[in-house]
């Protein structure tokens, strides 16, 4: 009997939960303690100081590279809803997709080895 989900999975599925909770968190502190909670305060934020800039820069250079990447794999392997990736990446955060992506990916190869 398989089991229903293997370590891999429960891993990439822990990271996604870890990715949501910590940077929501900080969100939540931001628009708790700023008075200008706007979109445009909140990525000026982003490039204050060096190291920020450097931090994002990284970011920017990895979720591009993940869309990509998601794009080609989902497509690849016929996944369903692969897009929602897409929106969940820039509304929720790189985070928390990236490592659900790698969840439902595992999910659907080991959907495929049992089908073939």
């Amino acid at each position: 009997m398989k089991p229903k989900f293997t370590i891999i999975e429960i891993v990439f599925l822990a990271m996604a939960i870890i990715g949501v909770g910590v940077t929501w968190y900080f969100n939540t502190l931001f628009y708790m303690q700023t008075d200008d909670t706007s979109i445009t305060n909140f990525m000026a934020q982003t490039a204050t100081t060096l190291p920020a800039k450097s931090v994002s820069a990284d970011i920017s250079v990895v979720a591009t590279t993940f869309l990509i990447w998601m794009v080609y794999e989902g497509r690849k392997l016929k996944m369903k809803y692969w897009w929602l990736f897409i929106p969940f990446t820039f509304l929720i955060a790189i985070a928390f997709t990236f490592p659900l992506f790698l969840f439902f990916r595992e999910r659907k190869l080991r959907a495929n080895s049992l089908l073939t």
